[in-house]
């Protein structure tokens, strides 16, 4: 079976065409700067070490996804003889609020449901039904299925995903946590269950740190808690977003610089977290190098991201009531050896214990991280969210 997994941003359609029970890719690539000067596509073909870049114009996805079609039905460079060999096509759609708890067969009371949350993710929820309804026309008759984010969380109990505000904000306004990077905390929680030899009872948490940064609670499969709430912008400090702060340090900040509400949501989620501390760069590695070369910013960024990361874990683990396993994920918590052991670090009286020969080797997949006599497992665990998708998809086309 091959099924299309399509993921689109405002400006950008990420895509890859995979076999949903081998995980073989096919073909992935990008598509950039749709509808501004200068787009292009970025082809990979992994089996034949193939790439190429497609500069050309793309006004609209319409124009980057027939590029694509055209390209992986090319005579001399696609992967497939025509659009009929794709079974179906798996979308990444970021918001699903309540309505929808788990992954669905996407249809018009579907899409009116998605387009219902598009005030909850105003960024990102009309480029993902742009790039479902192009799908539908460039190829017509082949079933669509909507991934969300936010799907794996709805499992959270009221106490957990409720604020504290006058009730008719929830009632009315849907104001509560939904909690985002979904799909990539369900595949890493199943691996890490395949890993534990798939126990009836599980107490995980998992860390998906990148440039965006989420923790959640697992508990027998279902999330119970995770750290970003209404907007990816609640929970640990991240590349460029704040995290958790007193709300009325937004107010006194704005008040004080005289910010309209667009400049104060861009200092709080596009120039703050290690940005905002580092002041030099988001990205991780190089605060990493900041730290040593001895910058002062740099030291205090990794510090407070480690803290920040550690309080969600002893956060969690008091409300699983114990801790089988910790796992790392995303592009920081696969590849910063630092980072994870600095989380772990002082949590012996847990029963965490690091090996730390091991976690300073850079390995693919799953890595057991633990220490001989750890009491709990600590693993890496590469995640893989278009094959996530495409598991979805086909579990929802072969019904």
């Amino acid at each position: 079976m091959k099924v299309l997994v399509i993921n689109c941003g405002s400006s950008s359609l990420k895509y890859q065409l995979l076999n949903p029970e081998s995980g073989e890719v096919f073909a992935k690539g990008l598509c950039e700067r749709i509808g501004i000067e200068g787009s292009r596509m970025e082809y990979e073909v992994p089996a034949k070490d193939f790439e190429k870049e497609f500069l050309s114009p793309m006004p609209t996805h319409k124009e980057a996804l027939t590029l694509l079609i055209n390209t992986l039905t090319d005579k001399e460079i696609g992967v497939v003889a025509s659009v009929d060999e794709v079974d179906a096509i798996g979308h990444r759609v970021v918001h699903g609020g309540e309505e929808f708890a788990k992954s669905v067969l996407l249809t018009p009371e579907v899409l009116k449901g998605i387009e219902a949350n598009n005030e909850l993710a105003p960024l990102h929820n009309p480029a993902n039904l742009m790039g479902i309804e192009t799908c539908m026309e460039l190829m017509p008759g082949k079933p669509n299925v909507g991934v969300f984010d936010t799907a794996f969380h709805q499992t959270m109990p009221a106490k957990a995903f409720m604020y504290a505000l006058p009730y008719e904000d929830y009632t009315e306004l849907k104001v509560r946590k939904y909690g985002f990077h979904g799909t990539s905390h369900k595949f890493v929680s199943e691996e890490c269950l395949k890993a534990l030899g798939n126990p009836e009872h599980s107490k995980i948490i998992v860390c998906h740190l990148g440039n965006g940064a989420s923790i959640s609670a697992v508990k027998d499969g279902k999330c119970i808690d995770t750290s970003m709430g209404l907007t990816p912008l609640q929970g640990v400090m991240m590349g460029t977003r704040c995290g958790d702060i007193d709300p009325a340090a937004v107010l006194f900040i704005k008040g004080k610089r005289n910010l309209s509400d667009k400049e104060m949501d861009a200092r709080l989620n596009k120039q703050s977290g290690i940005l905002g501390v580092f002041g030099k760069s988001s990205d991780c590695r190089d605060m990493e190098n900041g730290v040593a070369e001895g910058d002062k910013r740099a030291i205090l960024a990794e510090e407070m991201f480690i803290y920040k990361i550690k309080a969600y874990v002893g956060n969690y683990a008091a409300q699983l009531g114990g801790l089988d396993a910790i796992c790392f994920t995303g592009g920081i918590g696969e590849n910063a050896a630092n980072i994870r052991a600095g989380v772990v670090e002082g949590l012996e009286f847990m029963g965490i214990k690091m090996n730390h020969e091991v976690n300073g080797v850079r390995k693919k997949g799953t890595v057991d991280l633990s220490a001989a006599d750890s009491k709990v497992k600590i693993f890496k665990i590469q995640t893989n969210e278009e094959l996530a998708i495409a598991r979805d998809t086909f579990e929802i086309v072969s019904k």
